[in-house]
C-alpha cells in the first residue's frame, strides 16, 4: 500500500488490511463493518474515521477509564 490514506475516511477493506498489518492477526473487511455499523460508524461515503473506530473499540472493549 503506497497510496496515501486518509485516517479520517478509510473504506472497510483498507482499515481491516491496515489492522492486520499493525497486529499480526487477520482481520477481516467484515469484522470492520461489523464494528463499525454496531458503533455507527460508517460515513454516508462508506468510510470510516480511524480515530472515532479506534476510541469505540477502546470503549467496548473496556480499555478506556471514565475517571
Amino acid at each position: 500500500m503506497s497510496e496515501k490514506i486518509d485516517p479520517t475516511a478509510l473504506s472497510p477493506a483498507t482499515l481491516a488490511l491496515l489492522l492486520t498489518n499493525a497486529g499480526q492477526r487477520l482481520i477481516t473487511e467484515e469484522q470492520v463493518r461489523i464494528i463499525a455499523e454496531a458503533g455507527n460508524l460508517l460515513s454516508m461515503t462508506d468510510t470510516i474515521n480511524l480515530v472515532q473506530y479506534t476510541a469505540y473499540v477502546a470503549g467496548v472493549t473496556g480499555e478506556v477509564s471514565n475517571d
